[in-house]
């Protein structure tokens, strides 16, 4: 059975010398797997169009027997070439999927989390890298979860609390207008490490603030 998708490249690996296996995040299938056969040969027709948080929309046959399915074609829509040209982007958004891939469910419908993914990777190379922007996508992650954080039993200072409140509410281009003092980004990574340890049990390696 075929089916067609929109979707953004989480990750991809080797699985045999000529072919790969290619994780995408979908609104409609959620997170998907499937083997793109001869990728990694130089004439193969998936040539320059499978790498990280590429958009593209894609054709792919399901699996009867498993959840790796197989590539049949891709048609690129964007390649959010932006982000290669600052390692901290890359950092940033590595770091993103990789949370995703934690706390969500294959073959599960994500449409809030995939526009959640699509619209910080348009924003991301925007500006610097800036903490309050993985602090943001941490949080509006946590509420599409449901397991947004309970203010009002934190210990956050109150000014914590309101940058808090701000980084669920607002919109990207409002959050990288956001002050932040050094201790205030202090007294947020570690409230949100401690609360993604205590959900999670664990989080991404290389939390890039």
């Amino acid at each position: 059975m075929i089916e067609s998708a929109t979707g953004l490249i989480l990750h991809t690996r080797p699985l045999t010398e000529t072919s790969l296996i290619v994780s995408w995040l979908t609104p409609d299938f959620g997170r998907i797997a499937t083997v793109a056969k001869g990728a990694r040969r130089p004439k193969s027709p998936f040539a320059g169009k499978l790498d990280l948080f590429y958009h593209a929309d894609l054709s792919f046959q399901r699996s009867r027997r498993s959840e790796l399915h197989t590539l049949r074609e891709i048609v690129l829509r964007e390649t959010h070439s932006a982000l290669r040209q600052e390692l901290g982007y890359l950092q940033q958004a590595s770091y993103c999927a990789a949370l995703i891939e934690q706390t969500t469910e294959t073959e599960t419908p994500l449409p809030a989390v995939f526009e959640l993914m699509t619209s910080f990777l348009k924003h991301l190379p925007q500006h610097p890298p800036q903490p309050q922007t993985i602090f943001a996508f941490e949080i509006k992650l946590l509420n599409e979860l449901g397991l947004k954080p309970d203010l009002l039993k934190s210990h956050l200072t109150p000014g914590a609390g309101r940058i808090t409140n701000a980084l669920l509410q607002s919109d990207w281009p409002a959050l990288s207008r956001l002050k932040l003092s050094k201790a205030q980004v202090t007294e947020l990574r570690q409230f949100l490490h401690g609360f993604l340890i205590f959900h999670l049990g664990k989080i991404p390696k290389g939390r890039p603030l």
